[in-house]
């Protein structure tokens, strides 16, 4: 069946009320009637809009303080109903059963109220019941029935209504399936909520981690491929704030991201969320490749793309301060190619500068994430064969209280400083880690690497002769003094590491010979 019968019935109980006076009264001029209840009824009334009360056509009045409503035989016989059907018809028309073709609902607010933190009995009053079953009936006969769930369709389903009194069968199975979706993020929301209370009972781990897990991604959009051209991708979003993470950002200018850009945009991201001072971040494959930090962003920026400019050809880039027009002129240089830029904000003094004076204006991609504050992530997915690895996010400041130098030679305030710097960027570099800093500046970093000795050697490779004066900080312990020699021998003058090598005392003593301060931080920092 490709057209429904003849819409002049509707159904209307929504929540948010977007949009629904220009549709109700577009409905109206359509000769559709419209049946309504409570909120939605004087919504319409106060606008001058006609609407049947529900209850005096089911003859059943709402009770228990709008807890029940429409939940009819009069109501969800009009849905069911198949109007292909002799059976069906004589069935509704012995009952007094009117077919109610379309139906628009939405639902109580139950996700925003639990994210208020109120009383649990405001929150279970805010778990509808009406509502999912008017949409999933409506679902279920999609073959009859229109059911709209979101003000964005109201524009289409009228439209069709206006031009032939019904909708194609095409867009009701495309609304049935929003509509079911819609149900179904839904209750996943009311069980973790649930859920997370009575696990609570058994100890904080069962409360953060459920029996079972069931996470709630929507389709924001289909990316062009994914990390290479023969593999296809898209972004999914869950329910960060608007302006909070990458997938909310706001794009000001440029073509659309790729999947390799979200992922170094990202880390971009969680790099410069843990430096305090105007800070830029360059990655290049997921790992820094250069980043700085001073008093200015522009100071910091020129800092960042000195660290190595060859990788940072390329390159994104992340900021957490506002873009203004001095760091811009820095990223004009004319032998630097960037690929796309994510800051706070960017002046419109900045973004005239990077939008039409260098040769890739047309392509670069600059992203607006204004609130770097609060868009951490609880929770590390990583999917495995067969299921998927839950974890804390290492996003966390360690307590500077926990650390303890273990060498004669204590570090200079300047040292203590740069060692901080140091420690908040080898988190961020795939382990084995090492980098290399001097200055707030990453001058080198040994990423990825089987040995720890390979990654010390690729990061003094990589900073040269900036090493001398500079510091070294380690993701994880040092199993030998070997690379500390090396350390050493590269001038560096003060070592960061968590610690924890059976050969502590052997680091230790020769960090001692070397007259080098060496921090055990008691953390690790591992990052696969």
């Amino acid at each position: 069946m490709v057209d429904s019968p003849k819409i002049t019935q509707a159904i209307l109980s929504v929540s948010d009320k977007s949009g629904l006076a220009e549709f109700a009264a577009g409905l109206v001029a359509a000769g559709v009637e419209l049946l309504s209840t409570g909120g939605t009824q004087d919504f319409l009334r106060q606008r001058g809009i006609a609407v049947r009360d529900v209850a005096s056509y089911t003859g059943f009045p709402e009770m228990l303080d709008g807890r029940l409503k429409t939940l009819h035989p009069k109501i969800f016989g009009g849905i069911l109903g198949r109007p292909n059907r002799e059976d069906d018809r004589q069935s509704l028309r012995s009952a007094g059963i009117e077919w109610l073709p379309l139906v628009v609902v939405n639902l109580y607010p139950f996700e925003a109220t639990v994210a208020r933190n109120v009383s649990e009995p405001e929150t279970i009053e805010q778990i509808d019941i009406g509502g999912p079953s008017l949409v999933r009936a409506a679902a279920k006969n999609h073959a009859f029935v229109t059911v709209a769930t979101d003000a964005r369709q109201y524009g289409e389903i009228l439209q069709q209504i206006a031009a032939s009194g019904c909708t194609t069968l095409e867009l009701r199975r495309r609304l049935a399936v929003e509509a079911f979706r819609l149900t179904a993020r839904y209750d996943r929301a009311i069980t973790d909520y649930l859920a997370r209370n009575a696990d609570a009972a058994d100890g904080p781990d069962a409360a953060d981690f459920p029996d079972t897990f069931n996470p709630q991604w929507r389709r924001q959009c289909v990316l062009r491929y994914g990390e290479n051209p023969h593999q296809r991708a898209a972004l999914y979003v869950g329910n960060s704030p608007e302006g909070s993470s990458l997938v909310t950002a706001r794009q000001l200018h440029g073509k659309d991201l790729s999947y390799n850009n979200l992922l170094d945009l990202d880390a971009a991201l969680g790099i410069v969320r843990d430096l305090p001072e105007p800070s830029m971040a360059v990655i290049k494959h997921h790992n820094p490749c250069g980043a700085g930090s001073a008093a200015t962003l522009a100071a910091a920026t020129r800092k960042a793309l000195g660290g190595d400019p060859l990788s940072a050809f390329g390159s994104v880039l992340g900021c957490n301060r506002p873009v203004e027009a001095d760091a811009a002129e820095v990223l004009c240089a004319p032998d630097l190619f960037i690929e796309a830029v994510v800051a706070p904000s960017f002046s419109n003094e900045a973004l005239e500068i990077l939008t039409s004076r260098p040769k890739w204006r047309a392509n670069v991609r600059l992203m607006e994430v204004r609130d770097l504050r609060s868009g951490r992530e609880p929770f590390d997915y990583r999917f495995v064969n067969g299921g998927c690895l839950v974890q804390d996010a290492d996003n966390q400041p360690d307590p500077e209280s926990d650390w303890r130098v273990v060498t004669r030679c204590e570090p200079t305030q300047d040292q203590w400083d740069e060692l901080r710097f140091a420690w908040a960027l080898v988190r961020h570099v795939k382990s084995n880690a090492i980098v290399v800093t001097s200055d707030r500046t990453l001058c080198g970093a040994g990423a990825g690497q089987m040995s720890r000795v390979d990654a010390v050697e690729i990061a003094l490779r990589k900073a040269g002769d900036r090493a001398v004066g500079g510091v070294l900080a380690s993701d994880a312990f040092f199993p030998f003094a070997d690379s500390i020699h090396l350390a050493g021998r590269a001038g560096l003058r003060a070592i960061i590491q968590p610690g924890g090598s059976r050969r502590d005392d052997e680091t230790a003593a020769a960090c001692d010979e070397l007259g080098l301060p060496m921090i055990f931080t008691g953390r690790r920092h591992f990052r696969h």
